[in-house]
Formats: C-alpha cells, sequence, structure tokens
C-alpha cells in the first residue's frame, strides 16, 4: 500500500496543473477555420489544372511522339541502306509506286488482274470464314475441357501432338479433301487459329474458384446457367486472349496459305508481283500486311476493354 501511495504522489506531482490547460488561445484557430472555409473559389482554382489544353496536348504527344518517331527512324535506317542503290528500292520509289497502286485500288480487269483493295477484301474474307469457325468450334470446346477432367485427359494429348504442326502442313489435306483452292485455305485457317481459343478458354474455366461452383451447387442451378452466370464472366479476359492470339496466327497463315493456292488474295498478289519482278509493289505488300494485323488486333483490343469493364 505504501508503494502504490508513493507511485500516485509521483506522478500527481508531474501531471499539469489545470489553469495552465484551460487557458490554451482558441482565437486563431477560429481565423484559420473561417480563414478556410471563406473562399471555396480559390480552393477550386488551386485544385483545377492551371491549363487544361496544354496538359491535354502534352499527354497526346507523350502518346503519340514515341511510334512517330520509331517509324521515322525505321524509313531512315531505309534510306541510308538503300542510299547506293541495290536490288531494294528505296523509300522515295516505294511511296511513288504506292501513289500509283492506291490512285485506283479497286480496278478489275479480270480475276488474275485485280487492284490491291480487292485482293486484301478477298483475304480478310477467308479470314474471317475460317476464324470465324475456329472461334464456333473452339471456345465450346474450350469450355468443356475446362469444367470436365476427364474430357481433358482424353483431348489435351491429341491437341499437344497437333498443335506444334506448321500451319503450310495443313494445306495439303485441305487440298486433297476439298479439291479447291479457297476452302483449303479456310480449312489452314481453321485449324491453325483454334487451338489458342480452346487453351486460353479452357486455362480460365480451370481458374474458376471452386467457392463459385461450390454455390451453384447448392443452388441446384442447372449447367447451362452455371456456364452463362458464373464462368462465362470469370472466362471473359482468357477467351478473349484466345481470339486476339487466334486473329494473329489466321492472318499470318493467310499470306502464306494463298501464295501456295493462287487465286484473289494478297499472299497471292505478293508472289505474283514476285514473278513480275517488282519488288517496290512487295514492300508495299508488307507494309499492308502489317497495318491491317495491326489494325485487327487493336481492334479487338479495344472490344476486350469494353467487354471486360461491362462484365465487371
Amino acid at each position: 500500500m505504501s508503494t502504490t501511495l508513493t507511485m500516485r504522489g509521483e506522478f500527481a506531482g508531474e501531471l499539469p496543473a489545470k489553469p495552465e490547460t484551460e487557458t490554451v488561445p482558441v482565437k486563431p484557430v477560429k481565423e484559420k477555420t473561417m480563414e478556410t472555409h471563406a473562399n471555396p473559389a480559390t480552393q477550386a482554382a488551386a485544385a483545377a489544372p492551371a491549363n487544361p489544353f496544354g496538359e491535354m496536348l502534352s499527354n497526346a504527344m507523350r502518346a503519340v511522339l514515341p511510334p512517330v518517331l520509331g517509324v521515322l527512324l525505321l524509313v531512315g535506317i531505309w534510306y541510308v541502306a538503300t542510299l547506293k542503290g541495290g536490288s531494294i528500292p528505296g523509300p522515295v520509289v516505294v511511296w511513288q509506286a504506292a501513289a500509283e497502286l492506291f490512285a485506283d485500288p479497286f480496278y478489275n480487269n479480270g480475276p488474275n488482274d485485280q487492284g490491291i483493295g480487292w485482293n486484301v477484301l478477298a483475304s480478310l474474307e477467308r479470314v474471317g470464314l475460317g476464324f470465324g469457325l475456329a472461334a464456333l468450334v473452339g471456345i465450346p470446346l474450350g469450355f468443356m475441357l475446362g469444367r470436365f477432367a476427364f474430357l481433358s485427359a482424353m483431348i489435351n494429348p491429341i491437341i499437344s501432338l497437333l498443335r506444334p504442326v506448321s500451319p503450310l502442313a495443313w494445306l495439303p489435306i485441305g487440298l486433297l479433301v476439298f479439291q479447291k483452292a479457297d476452302p483449303a485455305a479456310t480449312w489452314t485457317i481453321f485449324i491453325c487459329s483454334i487451338w489458342p481459343m480452346i487453351m486460353n478458354t479452357a486455362q480460365g474455366v480451370q481458374r474458376v474458384p471452386q467457392d463459385y461452383l461450390n454455390v451453384a451447387r447448392v443452388l441446384d442451378l442447372s449447367e447451362w446457367k452455371v456456364v452463362t452466370k458464373i464462368l462465362f464472366p470469370a472466362v471473359l479476359p482468357y477467351m478473349l486472349t484466345g481470339i486476339r492470339l487466334s486473329i494473329g496466327t489466321a492472318w499470318l497463315v493467310i499470306v502464306a496459305a494463298e501464295m501456295l493456292t493462287g487465286g484473289v488474295g494478297i499472299g497471292f498478289w505478293v508472289w505474283d508481283e514476285w514473278n513480275n519482278l517488282k519488288v517496290e509493289h512487295i514492300i508495299i505488300a508488307i507494309f499492308i500486311i502489317g497495318i491491317v494485323g495491326l489494325i485487327l488486333e487493336q481492334a479487338l483490343i479495344l472490344l476486350a476493354k469494353k467487354l471486360t469493364k461491362e462484365s465487371s
């Protein structure tokens, strides 16, 4: 008891006196508070950007300037490499040939003499047909492989065996079965673009948390509702990634397939221009193939962002 009293006495002696606590000035705090709330317009002006147009211009420059500099660097290297002549034409010659070529891109002088526009459209038509068939088969198959372990164990060895096969190895099979160039090229696109959609969709289904499926089992949901209400929103990012990879593969394969099958198409046009020794047209075709592929990929990226945002 004596110890307790002694400690209390020591701490009691160290406590500040009550009058000192009560004499804290209040007036400066009131003045600061009144000054803070007195000028809301001043606060808004300080929070707002000083120059919105300048900020937008700066953001646009940061987005546009690096790609433009990259293209200029490529053209500069190309110009310097072809400055002393050679078999590869320079940028000026290719630009002049492109101006003549795109002056009338949709002329039609028969099945073997058509403008570059018709050739690109013919290739896009084949890609769209083969890619669409691959999506109709590959996406549902990917859902089934991810949903049922037995089916996945049965089909995965077949996919592992066929997926590494070169695209052009499938073209003779298509020619043998269909006896025509167009369906053979479509078949080649189909068989080469189906694998990314199957694998990415199946991987997305397998990564769905088991708790979601347990809730569906407790609620006694049908398989259709499980797929549409639970699996599809969760698998959508994986599925769109597979679609984007597949469209790039399809556009890559069609050029090689059309070189061998002939007819109308950007690949056949490249081969025909090589036979005519028009190297500048081949370089133009290379740029066209790259630009179209870039547009297709960016369109799918924008679609993926929009669908993912809506599903979330």
